[in-house]
């Protein structure tokens, strides 16, 4: 064995008693153990509810949508979508328009908000499953009346429902941009209202599904007057982790002047960082943990130095140098990092397992989310970021000691006790 390293070691851990610095050290390793553990479980459960709000938003938001540059949409263009659907790891691509209307509703008190409709395909509403759909998400005419599909939030509201064995589905109008022009200069003329029939209900996340509604493409591009226009192609993927390189792709092979290309990152930017700025946040919170913890390794090898003055002068007067002194200080930081490092990793690692498979720690409130629990996501590079910081700052706390260990002279240190 390396002599620094047995040095380290010994310097540490008394072999036949409990001394002062043992107890010290074993205080620094439990207070590295402890913050590491904090950081993982937290930060794991913070990517849990990632997770959870992503896999929501994209099931019903594309994974990368083309939209085109110019105000008014884009012509539908048959080999753009035939070079899509070859690209690798595409499995959907769908057109669709998307636009502001008024929706009307002749219930109690005749409530009225400005909606985003979304005119899309029949297949792209297949991915509607995991947003808990009730009814049916058949959109096409019946009896002449076309369907939309409602948030939960804004159907609760305004009382709407899909149709029942024993009642009627719920109508709602729907109010254009350019209906409402029409409205203004001819006020002589039809209304032009166009009536939709509630088919189903979706839940998603509140604030998301309270103003969003789905009809048919064709609906919508007669509701908003777009001919055989459309607003962009969504395209879903085999991985939603593909979407970036996807991105980069197409923006290499379309023409940027004409079509912009985007993300499901893209489309809720404001959430998505929010959420990460929470999460490096509540990391840097944490971290103290272990800083404090830094603090007392300080104490403990400063009071090493001070214990063993005599017998570092006796190693340096015996040929070893100040530099090896120095790294055999360094090292024994190192060593109160990777015990307290590895303890913690265990026990975080640990406890998220557990949450993540038997769901231990309930969540607050959870009648009104999708989830019952705390959800968990372990990332190895959160494993791997906290583990080499807890290290660094150990190795740190470890510098003044060291310095000063360096800095004894060993004919006053050999000369301490005479």
């Amino acid at each position: 064995m390396d002599v620094r390293l047995l040095l380290a070691r010994r310097y540490l851990m008394a072999r036949h008693q409990v001394t002062l610095i043992a107890v010290i050290t074993g205080i620094s390793v439990l207070g590295v153990a402890v913050g590491v553990a904090a950081l993982i479980v937290v930060l794991s459960v913070m990517n849990g509810f990632y997770r959870v709000v992503r896999d929501l938003l994209v099931s019903v938001d594309p994974h990368v949508r083309i939209v085109s540059v110019a105000p008014g949409g884009m012509a539908v263009d048959d080999s753009l979508e035939q070079y899509l659907r070859e690209l690798p790891h595409v499995t959907e691509v769908t057109a669709y328009v998307e636009g502001k209307a008024l929706l009307l509703y002749e219930g109690e008190g005749e409530v009225n908000k400005v909606v985003i409709v979304r005119g899309v395909e029949p297949e792209a509403l297949e991915a509607m499953g995991a947003a808990r759909v009730f009814g049916s998400v058949d959109l096409q005419r019946r009896e002449g009346r076309p369907g939309i599909l409602v948030g939960m939030p804004l159907a609760r509201r305004l009382g709407l429902l899909p149709a029942s064995s024993t009642d009627p589905a719920s109508q709602v109008g729907l109010l254009s941009a350019p209906a409402l022009e029409q409205l203004l200069t001819q006020p002589l003329a039809p209304p032009p209202l166009v009536r939709f029939e509630v088919r189903g209900l979706y839940q998603l996340t509140s604030g998301y599904d309270e103003s969003q509604v789905f009809v048919a493409l064709e609906e919508a591009q007669r509701l908003f007057r777009m001919g055989d226009r459309i607003d962009g192609i969504a395209l879903r993927l085999d991985d939603v982790s593909r979407a970036a390189a996807l991105k980069a792709r197409l923006e290499q092979q379309l023409d940027t002047t004409r079509y912009r290309v985007q993300t499901w990152y893209d489309l809720q930017r404001g959430l998505y960082d929010v959420m990460r700025l929470e999460k490096w946040g509540a990391s840097l919170i944490l971290a103290l943990i272990v800083v404090v913890a830094a603090f007392s390794i300080v104490g403990a090898l400063t009071m090493v130095v001070i214990e063993k003055r005599r017998d570092i002068g006796v190693l340096q007067a015996m040929g070893l140098s100040r530099k090896r002194v120095r790294q055999v200080f360094l090292l024994a930081g190192l060593l109160i990092g990777v015990a307290g490092a590895g303890l913690g990793l265990f026990l975080g690692v640990g406890l998220a397992l557990l949450q993540q498979h038997f769901q231990l720690v309930p969540l607050p409130g959870a009648e009104a989310f999708l989830i019952h629990a705390y959800p968990v996501a372990i990332e190895i590079t959160d494993l791997l970021g906290i583990t080499l910081a807890a290290l660094a700052l150990c190795v740190l706390a470890a510098l003044y000691p060291a310095a000063r260990a360096a800095a004894i002279e060993p004919a006053q240190a050999v000369h301490l006790d005479i």
